[in-house]
């Protein structure tokens, strides 16, 4: 028997979805919310800049947007305390950052402990901070990915959900490596999320459990990848991956 609670219970929760840049994460997971009706609704969007082109492309969707511009506030902290009034106000019950280019004070993650998720461009525990993904050409690493993780003061080291990897290809530079990690995005996030709002995700001892999901199902394998190392590659433990990405 598990000494551990769902994070969320199964209920309709209404969504954050915070960026600063294209959107793109963000338009696909609302769109897989919508389409595969789940219990959950996207309460709002906001950006932490007012050029950010995800903007547009939320209201597209026909989503609520809203901007919080990092820039017209003096401190973190008055940013932060902004922010949690305005989505406490919505009552909303899991924060996701899609994108989102902002270190978040401990104050904010203690606020939204356990409802608060963010997906990153490397197979952490590789890689947290900016420019992944010239980093990981620089290491030489084979592998490479996204995780979408829960968030904890310490930066980009929350306890994992799932993961996606790719191979790094031969003649790769940081574009070309960003865009096949982007594609598996788009589909990993959503994934993780769902899981969320499902009440399936559980702490326990530090780790994530997904309820009725196995190990095989919080990886997301590139096809290119499956080709070139068969069942081996798309049987392997998360862990696994994670180790050959390291630099």
């Amino acid at each position: 028997m598990l000494d551990s609670r769902p994070l969320m219970q199964q209920q309709a929760t209404k969504l954050a979805i915070l960026i600063s840049g294209h959107g793109s994460n963000m338009a696909s997971l609302a769109a897989t919310c919508r389409d595969e009706h789940w219990p959950a609704q996207v309460a709002v969007v906001i950006a932490s800049r007012p050029d950010a082109p995800g903007i547009a492309r939320a209201r597209a969707l026909g989503l609520p947007v809203e901007t919080l511009a990092s820039s017209a506030f003096a401190s973190r902290e008055a940013f932060d305390a902004a922010l949690i009034e305005r989505l406490d106000a919505l009552e909303v019950g899991l924060v996701v950052l899609a994108g989102f280019m902002r270190i978040l004070t401990d104050r904010f993650v203690q606020h939204f402990a356990g409802r608060l998720i963010n997906i990153h461009p490397s197979l952490l525990p590789a890689f947290a901070g900016l420019d992944t993904h010239a980093r990981a050409l620089a290491a030489g690493v084979r592998l490479h990915g996204a995780t979408v993780h829960l968030v904890t003061p310490e930066l980009d080291h929350g306890p994992i959900i799932a993961q996606a990897v790719v191979p790094v290809l031969e003649g790769d530079d940081a574009a070309t490596l960003a865009e096949r990690v982007l594609r598996l995005e788009h589909t990993l996030l959503p994934r993780a999320v769902r899981w969320m709002v499902e009440g399936r995700v559980r702490l326990h001892q530090g780790r994530v459990l997904v309820d009725g999901i196995d190990d095989a199902q919080r990886l997301i394998v590139d096809n290119a990848l499956s080709a070139e190392f068969g069942q081996r590659a798309a049987g392997a433990h998360v862990g696994t991956f994670a180790d050959q990405a390291r630099p």
